[in-house]
This record gives C-alpha cells, structure tokens and sequence, in this order.
C-alpha cells in the first residue's frame, strides 16, 4: 500500500506530480529509491517524444561568482511564455549558468566535440595505451577519450549540487515536469583568469 507520505517524500525530492509520483512508487511496490530511477527512466522517453517541439520561448539567466573574477551566461529554452516566466525554470537556467562557471565546460554536447581535438586528445591517449595488448589498446582508448571529452562537454558532466545527476538528466527531468521539451541553446563563460 502506498501511503501519502511516500509519495509526499518523493514529490520533494523530484518536484514531479503527485500522479507520476504515485505511478513509480506503484511500479516500484513503494521503493522510493527504485521510483526514483523509473521516473528518471521515464524522463528519458518524454524527451525523445518531444524532440520534434518548436522552441519558441526561454529565459537568459547569468551567475556571477562571488569573487567577481568568473562568470556565465546561460540561453535555457522551452516552448512556451507560460514555461519561461516560471521561477523554477528560471532557477534551473541559473543552475546551468553556475555549473557553466564553475566547471568551464568547452562544448555543450558530445556531438559537438570537434575532429580536431579528437584527433589530438587521441594522439596523448594513444601512448598512454601503446604498452597495452593490441586488442584491448582501441577500448581502453575510447574509454579515455569518453570520460576526457565527457569533462568538457556540459551536458555530460556530474551536476555541482548534486554529482549523481548529470546535466542532461536535470534537463530530462525539466522536460518531464514541465511538460515541455526544454534545451540549453547557448552559454558563454567569462573569466579575468584567461
């Protein structure tokens, strides 16, 4: 039996509705932590069904840290004004704007990884695996190349406040609690370091 305070509980932690909440504890015979991971799961398949979505609204939100000497600007978009003007939204883009600060990501996903630094973080690897067996050298290789390029790629990297989250899972479970498809369009870090 699913009692009001498991689902309360798991509305806290994920923000959703109490109906999803209600749905994954049922599915998860009131496992709040395996409902976690099928509302996560479920995230995942509410993104693909809205990928074909019209952005036509969002928000701009910056970070500035508090020593003055970094700082981001983040372009988070949805579909609608209604979306957009929502504080829980626009908390989201200061999120990404503070994680963007933070963690000086260089490509916001995978796909945007250049051939160029491809072909150069390879280089490095690949005499990092020159002494393994032959047949091995290509995996453990494109281990390292994932988990260096995963680093610089916002999507893919653990989110500050909470490293059991990656970006793109934060921006699945807007999508899911919104209702909307929702992307980070553009960022821009700015640093006196540089």
């Amino acid at each position: 039996m699913i009692t009001t305070e498991q689902v309360k509980e798991l509305r806290e932690r994920t923000g959703l509705s109490i109906m999803q909440c209600r749905k994954a504890l049922e599915d998860s015979n009131g496992d709040i932590e395996k409902a976690i991971i099928i509302l996560r799961k479920h995230a995942s398949t509410i993104v693909d069904k809205k990928a074909d979505r019209a952005l036509g609204a969002g928000t701009v939100q910056s970070y500035i840290h508090s020593t003055h000497s970094v700082g981001a600007i983040v372009e988070l978009s949805c579909e609608t004004d209604f979306v957009a003007k929502n504080d829980e939204f626009k908390a989201l883009a200061y999120d990404v704007a503070m994680q963007v600060a933070a963690s000086d990501p260089q490509f916001l996903k995978m796909d945007d990884v250049t051939e160029d630094a491809r072909k150069l973080a390879g280089e490095v690897f690949a005499k990092e695996v020159a002494d393994k067996p032959q047949d091995m050298q290509e995996k453990i290789l494109k281990g390292k190349l994932d988990a260096y390029f995963g680093e610089k790629t916002l999507l893919e990297q653990p989110f500050i406040k909470n490293p059991e989250l990656k970006i793109k899972d934060l921006i699945s479970g807007a999508t899911q609690k919104f209702g909307e498809r929702i992307e980070i369009r553009r960022f821009v870090r700015f640093s006196t370091q540089n």
